[in-house]
């Protein structure tokens, strides 16, 4: 399997996952540069967090309308493996591959903690190697991924099982229903605000995100 990491101006969690993919699961990963990414040459692609474009204009939004983005709805279509973390996730509902919006922090602070989440759907290439109603630990930093919806969209999420993971007890952030992750329909396409990259190794604190790059493993395997 092989596995870019697109680097936009201003990624600045781009090597953290390349590690983990390279060094702890020991898959063909390469750290690509977002105006040369040929999403031919991949068989999976995962947008990192950071500050694309310094989140000029909003969040996002200049990285979701950039040329490297057409090479990832390429590959969504195609039903491949598409992760977006943290600002990736700010990336990708910006580029239209997954509804709703992330605003500001209900704290109108940065938000950066570890977290208690559970898997509300394990049926995506992100979660099917962990169980459905699994309790996991990963961080979060962020002052911009309140996940919020209306209630029509909010339903037709979690009547479809494309709600992802929720926090569990505390809501740090206000986000809508708890929410942090959620995916396409096809279950290819995942968006999350906490940090896998930071929670694969017991030396930072815990090793439940390395649940999230095997179950695209185990996906790519389907």
């Amino acid at each position: 399997m092989k596995v870019a990491v697109i680097q936009f101006p201003g990624s600045n969690c781009d090597r953290d996952t390349v590690h983990v993919l390279k060094n702890s699961l020991k898959l063909d990963t390469q750290l690509i540069w977002h105006n040369e990414f040929d999403e031919k040459e991949y068989d999976a692609v995962i947008l990192p967090g950071g500050f694309s474009f310094g989140d000029h204009l909003r969040a996002g939004i200049i990285a979701g309308h950039s040329p490297a983005t057409k090479g990832v709805r390429k590959m969504a279509a195609q039903g491949k493996p598409v992760l977006g973390i943290c600002n990736g996730f700010q990336i990708l509902i910006e580029a239209g591959l997954l509804p709703g919006a992330l605003l500001r922090n209900t704290t109108l602070k940065f938000v950066c903690k570890w977290t208690d989440l559970r898997v509300e759907a394990d049926n995506t290439a992100f979660t099917c190697a962990i169980g459905k109603g699994s309790r996991i630990r990963m961080p979060i930093a962020h002052n911009e991924g309140r996940f919020y919806a209306d209630d029509d969209l909010l339903d037709r999420l979690d009547a479809d099982g494309r709600v992802v993971m929720k926090y569990v007890d505390e809501n740090p952030t206000g986000t809508s229903r708890g929410i942090v992750a959620i995916a396409n329909e096809d279950g290819n396409v995942v968006g999350m605000m906490p940090h896998p990259e930071r929670a694969s190794d017991a030396a930072l604190g815990g090793v439940d995100g390395l649940g999230v790059f095997r179950s695209m493993l185990e996906w790519a395997r389907c």
